[in-house]
């Protein structure tokens, strides 16, 4: 089972990464601007900085929750119907956040953070992190949950095992579009993930239903 949740966190941060919506044209940008692949580079650490902080603000109120609370499965429910609302939400409004056009090119951080938020991509991680969590806790202390202390642990360490798949998978789309496929790249052979992002939230939430109904 853990195999299983850990292998979600990975795939969904390569989805993540692959999303042109998550900023890696933005890291494609910022080469061509300065004409060197270093600032490709360069642009992906503070996507990734507010990519992860995201992850991490999403995901730390659960870990308190299932740290404190002896009512796993309610949370987990709870969870769910929330990542299933949001992804309901999305898959009617799929529309980009105006505020975020306001925010300057050099504030990708910022930017990274914001739109990951908007997005709902830490609910996508929370039916899985409670997973793991629970599976934790059976493993490691014969209960339904961790002490406080390793839940923030563990929802750090998975915030930051997607963000590195998350910024490997959009670092490598970006380097290519940059070095070899160039911006043309883009118009003619992308296609718009928003569908499929918003109901991957739905089936994400619906799995966490059906894996914390008794």
């Amino acid at each position: 089972m853990q195999t299983g949740l850990w292998l979600a966190v990975i795939v969904s941060g390569l989805y993540h990464g692959l999303s042109p919506g998550m900023g890696w044209p933005l890291a494609v940008a910022a080469g061509l601007s300065e004409k060197r692949g270093a600032a490709v580079a360069a642009a992906l650490v503070p996507l990734a900085a507010g990519h992860f902080a995201a992850m991490a603000v999403v995901l730390l109120p659960f870990a308190l929750l299932a740290a404190v609370s002896d009512h796993s499965s309610g949370i987990r429910i709870g969870a769910g119907l929330l990542v299933v609302g949001f992804g309901l939400y999305r898959l009617f409004d799929r529309r980009h956040p105006r505020a975020l056009a306001r925010i300057r090119p050099t504030q990708l951080a910022l930017w990274s953070f914001l739109v990951a938020i908007a997005h709902g991509a830490g609910f996508l991680l929370i039916p899985v992190y409670l997973g793991l969590d629970e599976a934790a806790g059976h493993a490691m202390h014969g209960g339904m949950h961790q002490p406080a202390g390793n839940s923030f642990v563990s929802a750090l360490i998975v915030s930051a095992i997607h963000t590195l798949a998350m910024i490997a998978a959009g670092g490598g789309i970006a380097w290519l579009v940059y070095k070899y496929l160039g911006v043309q790249f883009l118009a003619k052979s992308w296609f718009n993930l928003e569908l499929v992002w918003a109901l991957s939230l739905i089936a994400a939430g619906a799995a966490g239903l059906w894996t914390a109904l008794p």
